[in-house]
């Protein structure tokens, strides 16, 4: 286990603690809960999703076609 130390506004303070309330957890429980729905939902595409980027097949040579520039360097960073 780590120690987190974060400061935040007064008002974003009491939001996170009356959630927390809400569910009847604790402070760093929630925060851990809550950080954990927000990554487990938001950064990864669910199966049905996958599939759907997988059988996009103009979608998936355009996605190849930027990898092979990014290895070969053929990219400006705007």
């Amino acid at each position: 286990m780590k120690t987190v130390t974060m400061r935040v506004d007064d008002s974003v303070y009491d939001m996170i603690k009356l959630a927390a309330e809400g569910q009847k957890r604790n402070l760093s429980n929630f925060i851990e809960f809550a950080t954990m729905q927000y990554l487990t939902s938001s950064q990864f595409v669910d199966s049905q999703e996958m599939n759907e980027i997988s059988s996009d097949k103009e979608l998936v040579e355009n996605l190849m076609n930027g990898l092979e520039d990014f290895k070969n360097g053929d990219y400006t960073i705007v």
